[in-house]
């Protein structure tokens, strides 16, 4: 089999591959953010209910109990006098022995690794208790490490701060809170954090594996998250930034998703809830640390159309919130000291503008009709408003649009046609438009050469793709096996269609990012984890490796074989050329070319059973093997493999 790559038509890569973060699976609390408690505040909510009538119950006392277990201590949540008043309860503990006290779930207990040094912290307000009290983590009722300390009695909220030095590791522990006489106290706001967090907020673990993918952007917060499952609980990046505890505690959208008959229409993630310890400041943070642009979405005023048939009409006033809801995160990234919101962001400790390139304006939102039981949410009019409000305040400000949720059905035809009539009455009316598709194998295969037709005055963002294999696990939303190499092995092929077509698909990111093991509403996702470790799927290396082998221009490259997939670019003299062998049998496989592209010096190779998949106690099945080559211009290309043939050409 022979690949002929051709210089000509060379066309320039824009931003590539990206991530894209949503509090899904318990991607933020429970994951990325660092804090190790559950329902750190007493703040949870219990969600339940069926489609477009969801109730929400407060359950503050949700992964919190007695300790010991069985004891009479006495647990009351309160709200008088309280500490915060954006999250106001707070539990009173009346132990009536020494020893009585609290602990919490902390999803599947608390881990610790030997050496390793952690924050911990907690108001408390005591009356006339003037004992010991005691912090720490337990196992089998014996601390593994803990602080003893006395409390202040004078009535007022005291902040007590410790850090706790481990001798050894601990798995699923007790984190505890303890008097060691009998008497009342009053607490709220506890926190357990790894010391080495990064930054102080994320998880070094999770943030290493988003670092190693190279990211060129990070699309955050979301999703359905950002819309919300109501407009009440749509996400408001003004509650998300501040002093952590003042933050308004906002139960997920994601707590009611595969609510049914069958499970009385209440799931077990029924009090997925969201601290917002990881806001919008955080999240241009992170920005900086992973060397990416930021990518932030603002909501339109339409709840999921999935879940919901809320939004705010067109001609309400209310709408003129959402405009400058929009309008404040772009002077919060960008505004100088002498702006509302500039000044805001040097006082949380940036002064320097975040440098925001790029605003989503809704999610995947599509255009209804106006029917007897509902109107219409006027989605095209009222995108239209949001473009033109923003491009008059910051006209060099690039708008990613929204083509729905789908591919080939008939809202994505009317959002493609309506986006391509603006764009030729405005070229700037959006950067590119964002494409959402979770299909089968067969279908990325079948569709490999899908961007070679694509009208070429408009611009994609694949926003949100996965493979679904049937039959995988898929349909359960939790299993790590739906992250088999069968799936992994058709987004290369796909990414091949989508690298060729770099000048209509400028943007790209796989989705979910994170899952927690045992807490997931969603499979396939491209990182999975528990309490203790994190471990990379195979779709995420086939991403890693476009992410790092692509290079600034996409070359032309021809090939006319079955089942053979392949791209081809270039930078700075080095010449990266990806093949996708998706048939069953060796190919032997000839470069050439209409330039000199050097010769080969390494060979980057993804291969396995169509079955194979990682796990978190075998997470190296199926990952990146560097290989000799043993030709300068051929190699052997195993079945159902995925290479990166990387050659350099000789110094003149």
């Amino acid at each position: 089999m022979k690949l002929f790559v051709s210089g000509e038509g060379k066309k320039t890569v824009r931003e590539g591959v990206g991530l894209f973060i949503e509090d899904l699976n318990y991607a933020l609390d429970g994951g990325l953010y660092a804090e190790m408690l559950e329902n750190r505040n007493f703040e949870a909510k219990n969600a339940y209910g069926e489609w477009d009538k969801y109730k929400v119950d407060f359950d503050g006392g949700y992964a919190w109990e007695a300790y010991p277990a069985g004891a009479n201590v006495g647990l009351k949540l309160k709200t008088d006098r309280a500490l915060f008043s954006e999250n106001p309860h707070y539990l009173r503990v009346t132990a009536p022995d020494g020893g009585g006290g609290i602990k919490n779930k902390a999803y599947d207990g608390v881990y610790l690794n030997a050496g390793g040094k952690y924050k911990c912290s907690f108001y408390a307000r005591s009356y006339d208790y003037r004992e010991k009290a005691a912090v720490g983590v337990y196992v089998n009722g014996a601390p593994i490490v803990e602080k003893q300390f006395k409390l202040k009695a004078d009535g007022k909220w005291h902040k007590y701060a410790f850090v706790l030095k481990c001798k050894q590791s601990a798995e699923r522990a007790d984190f505890v809170f303890r008097l060691a006489k009998a008497g009342t106290v009053h607490v709220d706001c506890f926190s357990l954090m790894p010391e080495n967090a990064v930054l102080g907020v994320f998880r070094r673990d999770l943030v290493a594996l988003m670092k190693d993918l190279k990211p060129a952007f990070l699309r955050f917060p979301g999703g359905c998250v950002v819309e919300g499952n109501s407009l009440d609980n749509r996400y408001l990046w003004k509650n998300t930034i501040g002093q952590v505890e003042r933050r308004k505690h906002n139960w997920n959208r994601w707590a009611v998703h595969a609510t049914c008959p069958e499970n009385n229409f209440k799931t077990e993630y029924s009090h997925y809830g969201q601290t917002l310890g990881i806001g919008y400041f955080e999240y241009f943070l992170l920005c900086e640390y992973l060397g990416c642009k930021p990518l932030p979405i603002v909501s339109v005023g339409i709840a999921c159309q999935y879940m919901s048939t809320q939004f705010v009409p067109l001609d309400s006033p209310e709408l003129e919130y959402y405009i400058q809801e929009a309008l404040d995160v772009i002077e919060f990234a960008n505004g100088g000291l002498d702006t509302v919101w500039g000044r805001v962001r040097a006082e949380l400790g940036h002064p320097q503008p975040f440098r925001l390139e790029y605003l989503g304006i809704g999610n995947e939102q599509w255009e209804t009709q106006t029917t007897k039981e509902q109107s219409g949410n006027e989605f095209y009019k009222r995108f239209e408003l949001f473009e033109k409000r923003i491009h008059e305040k910051y006209p060099d400000l690039k708008i990613v649009g929204t083509v729905g949720p789908t591919v080939e059905t008939p809202s994505y035809e009317s959002a493609w046609k309506w986006t391509r009539e603006k764009l030729k009455e405005n070229p700037d009316f959006v950067y590119c438009s964002d494409e959402h598709f979770y299909v089968s194998p067969e279908w990325l295969y079948s569709h490999t050469k899908m961007y070679d037709a694509y009208p070429r005055d408009s611009r994609v963002y694949a926003g949100e793709y996965a493979a679904h294999i049937p039959g995988s696990g898929c349909a359960l939303f939790n299993s790590p096996q739906a992250n088999a190499w069968e799936g992994a092995l058709a987004e290369a092929a796909f990414m091949t269609g989508m690298e060729r077509n770099c000048d209509i698909v400028v943007m790209s990111s796989y989705a979910p990012l994170f899952a927690r093991i045992g807490y997931t509403q969603w499979s396939p996702d491209l990182i999975w984890f528990d309490g203790k470790s994190a471990y990379a799927t195979c779709n995420y290396y086939v991403q890693q490796l476009f992410s790092i082998y692509t290079g600034d221009h996409v070359l032309g490259i021809k090939v006319e074989e079955e089942k053979i997939y392949a791209s081809a670019s270039e930078r700075d003299g080095e010449f990266f050329v990806k093949i996708v062998n998706a048939g069953d049998d060796a190919v032997e496989a000839e470069i050439e070319g209409d330039f000199d592209f050097g010769e080969m010096t390494r060979i980057i190779r993804l291969e396995g059973e169509l079955s194979d998949y990682n796990t978190i106690e075998k997470p190296n099945t199926v990952v990146p093997q560097e290989i000799a080559p043993l030709a300068p211009h051929s190699a052997t290309l195993p079945p159902r493999s995925f290479n990166v043939l990387i050659f350099r050409r000789k110094k003149s």
